[in-house]
């Protein structure tokens, strides 16, 4: 971690930061805020998204860490960034991106992420990387979600299939039921005819946990 904070710190010498951020000062010691505004200039420069990579900083700093594991975990998240664009496409927008990075974090392979951008044939991705990531979470394993969310893009599923999704099978968890059986089986009813007893909008369902604007847990 400490490595992170000196690469950041030569690094600067090359040239100076782009853009400050008010939220940033007072919280952050002025090394470890110089090193996360590198951070962000980096990913700016490189059309990446900066927001979760300042949510990251914010969100260490609440959690007492302290400098160099907030350096290494904002470094880590632009990791993910970088690989999910690798995997989801230059033209995936910031909210596919910051999900993707989550689903990347939560233990999805890249593989995974390109296989669903490719099933989608150019359809929002938001959305099904929410629910990739949700599942996950939820202890169903990162291959069978993205097989079950994978099932609902290929169906062009939307909001409504896949706030269902995720609700379903959060509920038949509770009840005792195997995270992946779960999972499958939730997404073929989805996909093909609803069981009887469901409601067509599957309520509003549960936010994803670890899944925000920051692109996955801490750290």
């Amino acid at each position: 971690m400490r490595r992170v904070v000196v690469s950041c710190a030569l690094l600067l010498a090359a040239g100076p930061l782009h853009a400050q951020d008010p939220r940033l000062e007072g919280r952050l010691d002025e090394d470890t805020r110089r090193a996360v505004l590198l951070l962000t200039d980096s990913a700016r420069a490189a059309g990446l998204p900066v927001e979760p990579l300042i949510q990251k900083a914010l969100e260490g700093e609440s959690k007492g860490a302290d400098g160099a594991r907030i350096a290494a975990a904002v470094q880590a998240l632009l990791g993910r960034l970088r690989t999910a664009r690798v995997a989801l496409g230059p033209g995936a927008s910031e909210a596919e991106l910051t999900a993707g990075a989550a689903a990347l974090y939560a233990g999805v392979a890249p593989g995974r992420l390109e296989q669903l951008r490719r099933i989608s044939h150019g359809a929002p991705l938001a959305l099904a990387l929410v629910a990739l990531s949700d599942l996950v979470q939820r202890g169903v394993p990162p291959d069978t979600a993205a097989a079950a969310v994978e099932a609902l893009a290929r169906a062009r599923s939307g909001e409504k299939e896949y706030r269902m999704l995720r609700q379903l099978v959060e509920q038949d968890i509770r009840a005792g039921a195997e995270p992946a059986a779960a999972a499958l089986e939730r997404a073929r009813l989805i996909t093909g005819a609803r069981p009887p007893g469901v409601p067509p909008d599957g309520g509003s369902g549960p936010q994803p946990r670890g899944a925000g604007a920051s692109g996955g847990g801490w750290p």
